[in-house]
């Protein structure tokens, strides 16, 4: 390939790859790895789970981009795989903790739960991350792809292959559930 790595698009970087190029697939996952840290720690928490999930994500990839059609971009396609892994991981150690604070009645925001300036701050994010373990999945991976990751209604529901409807619904549902169980909390 004459353009390097860091420059080529992303069909050069699977053509590449399919090619058995190590070094093109290092930069797939050098471009997308970030992403991937932040839906599976958004959803899992800083945890070793969410080290080893990341790693699945991109094994998962390596194996199945023989199957990837190009009907999406490469990041959807990733960001499906990383969804998927962890739901199963949720399922599997009914395990969840987020980064988000309840901001007047109905809206979220993300909040750094790491800041060990702000005691409120932290202890806010305890009871979040109590209440987010309370959802269901369904629920939490909305609210996840929503407000962590700033996905559009649009783009969760393209990614969760669900109507935009049924997003919007189980945001909203979420968002009720949680402030009730904030309120008792």
């Amino acid at each position: 390939m004459k353009v390097p790595y860091s420059k080529a698009d992303e069909s050069e970087l699977i053509k590449a790859t399919l090619g058995n190029d190590e070094l093109a697939f290092g930069e797939i996952v050098n471009r997308y790895r970030k992403m991937v840290a932040r839906t599976v720690k958004g959803m899992l928490g800083d945890t070793i789970y969410a080290e080893d999930i990341g790693q699945e994500v991109f094994i998962k990839l390596y194996h199945s981009l023989a199957e990837f059609r190009g009907e999406s971009r490469l990041a959807t396609y990733i960001q499906k795989i990383a969804i998927n892994l962890t739901l199963n991981e949720i399922k599997r150690r009914k395990r969840f903790f987020s980064l988000f604070a309840q901001k007047g009645s109905d809206e979220m925001y993300e909040m750094d739960i790491a800041d060990g300036n702000c005691e409120e701050k932290r202890e806010a994010g305890e009871i979040v991350a109590k209440a987010l373990k309370k959802l269901d999945p369904k629920f939490r991976v909305v609210v996840a792809m929503r407000m962590l990751q700033g996905y559009s209604t649009k783009e969760t529901a393209e990614m969760l292959e669900l109507p935009v409807g049924t997003v919007l619904s189980r945001l909203s549902r979420a968002q009720e559930q949680m402030k009730k169980i904030i309120e008792k909390l």
